[in-house]
């Protein structure tokens, strides 16, 4: 151990790493940005170093720098996770892409954005929009949630249902590799046959398998109108029903639905203030909808047919439709605005699953039960994007939970889950604080699968380690599978960003 000044020559901190290779880092990207973690602030993580490159060459530089040091790096984009995906240690590096943050290409007749891996899925959206387009995914975290780390986390958010998640709006991509060399594959195209598609290793890799540093994103045409409105309904089936009658209009399209359940909106509509006449606050579930299409009259009134209709089939339900920006804008607070949940809540303990649509009604009721059992007043907040079964649910405890308690939740929320033909992460990914779920859910051979090519780009495991998968050889030391209340959680700090989602 040694103390070394980084950036400032009066501050010092005190780890493990080389001093030749601090300066090595110092000469890629300057003194400037080469930072201790207290110079810092906006990191907020354990390790020592953070590193700000500015170009695809200097994450190389440095990647080449830190294997030749044995020194792991953990990548950095906007923080927006959920899972622990860039926790660090005091003898590792985190790799920050603020710096990565142009967009090098936008074409309006290609429908294609070039974009470095630091820029935020708002900027984009506003550079898009100037063209009447739109990159055809977005989430509630989008003013700090970064393109790369989106890209490496596969994130899915409000749109998926329509447009898929993020996998499928990624054309080509750039990534720096574990030895250093830079896989580049910024193809602009749609049709590509040409090999093996390797650019999907990296998207849902967590920065496991390498850097992504560019993105090439499909553009889709953004409406010329929108329309929102609040439907309060007494079932799933009849939410369900509603979604489908969206999905079938002529006069536009449908963009969003998403699902608040009675604890969530109560939640969340007392702490903002909210209150209407024409919705009742007693209902199961609440869903919020959007549609696009070219004339916001014909929207709202397109809206007023599927109220109509909803209320024939269901005549418990109650609705609105926005007549203003701000009403609009006051209805997307109560989905988006998840900051209630962890004001009335510190650090409340937060699950992301995928539910088939035909199977969510008993799944929460299976659900509701098996909390019960475990403390009675025990209980999910509960919303999501209903449309492609996304589920968020929150429990209404301050967290950490213990290991028993967080094992006996998990096991309630993920038991027959894969067998229902779900996901026990739908789209926050693995991280760290998932790894022992995928151990416990997932196909051996998958695994195995997954622990080769670790291997193969990363023999030296410096890539983001102990995310997704544990540590290298743990799946030959380990032949059985370990059940979901087994210790291999890692204990680790809350990062919930109450924006994200």
């Amino acid at each position: 151990m040694r103390d070394i000044a980084i950036g400032n020559p009066d501050a010092c901190v005190r780890h493990s790493l080389p001093l030749t290779a601090i300066e090595a880092l110092r000469h890629i990207v300057g003194v400037s940005n080469v930072r201790i973690a207290e110079a810092a602030p906006e990191i907020g993580r354990d390790a020592s170093i953070v590193v700000s490159p500015a170009t695809t060459d200097e994450v190389a530089a440095i990647v080449r720098v830190c294997r030749q040091n044995e020194i792991p790096v953990v990548p950095l984009g906007g923080g927006t996770g959920l899972v622990g995906g860039s926790v660090s240690s005091p003898d590792e590096i985190v790799l920050s892409t603020a710096r990565m943050n142009r967009i090098e290409r936008l074409d309006p007749v290609e429908r294609v954005a070039v974009v470095g891996s630091g820029v935020t899925l708002e900027e984009l959206q506003t550079a898009a929009g100037l063209h009447g387009l739109e990159p055809g995914i977005d989430l509630a975290a989008r003013g700090s949630a970064t393109i790369g780390g989106m890209v490496s986390t596969n994130a899915g958010g409000m749109m998926a249902f329509r447009n898929g998640v993020m996998r499928h709006r990624v054309l080509g991509l750039e990534a720096v590799l574990a030895d250093g060399c830079i896989y580049r594959d910024l193809t602009r195209v749609v049709k590509n046959s040409a090999g093996y598609d390797l650019k999907h290793l990296f998207i849902g890799a967590e920065g496991t398998l390498g850097i992504v540093t560019r993105v090439v994103v499909k553009l889709d045409d953004a409406p010329r109108a929108t329309a929102t409105a609040l439907f309060g309904l007494p079932s799933v089936d009849a939410a369900l029903a509603t979604i489908g009658m969206a999905l079938q209009s002529n006069a536009g399209h449908l963009r969003a639905a998403e699902a608040m359940w009675n604890s969530y909106f109560g939640l969340a509509a007392s702490a903002l203030g909210w209150t209407d006449a024409g919705v009742t606050p007693d209902q199961p579930i609440f869903l919020l909808m959007s549609l696009g299409g070219a004339h916001e009259d014909a929207l709202q009134q397109e809206f007023e047919r599927i109220y109509s209709e909803t209320l024939e089939r269901f005549p418990l339900a109650t609705g609105i439709v926005a007549s203003s920006r701000q009403q609009e804008s006051d209805l997307w607070r109560l989905r988006e605005d998840t900051s209630v949940l962890y004001r009335a809540h510190s650090n409340a303990p937060s699950f992301d699953v995928s539910v088939p649509l035909t199977e969510i009604q008993d799944y929460l009721e299976r659900v509701l039960t098996g909390f019960a059992a475990i403390e009675p007043d025990l209980f999910p907040y509960v919303f999501g994007h209903l449309a492609d079964g996304n589920l968020h649910i929150i429990l209404n405890r301050a967290g950490p939970l213990s290991e028993p308690m967080t094992a006996a939740v998990e096991d309630v929320l993920y038991g027959g889950l894969r067998d229902l033909g779900g996901s026990f992460s739908a789209e926050h990914g693995i991280g760290s604080k998932r790894i022992h779920a995928l151990l416990a859910t997932a196909d051996r051979t998958k695994l195995a699968t997954m622990e080769k090519v670790k291997k193969a780009l990363d023999d030296q495991s410096i890539m983001n380690p102990d995310k997704v998968l544990p540590c290298p050889g743990w799946f030959v030391r380990s032949p059985e599978r370990p059940a979901s209340g087994e210790s291999r959680r890692p204990q680790i700090q809350n990062e919930s960003n109450p924006t994200n989602g």
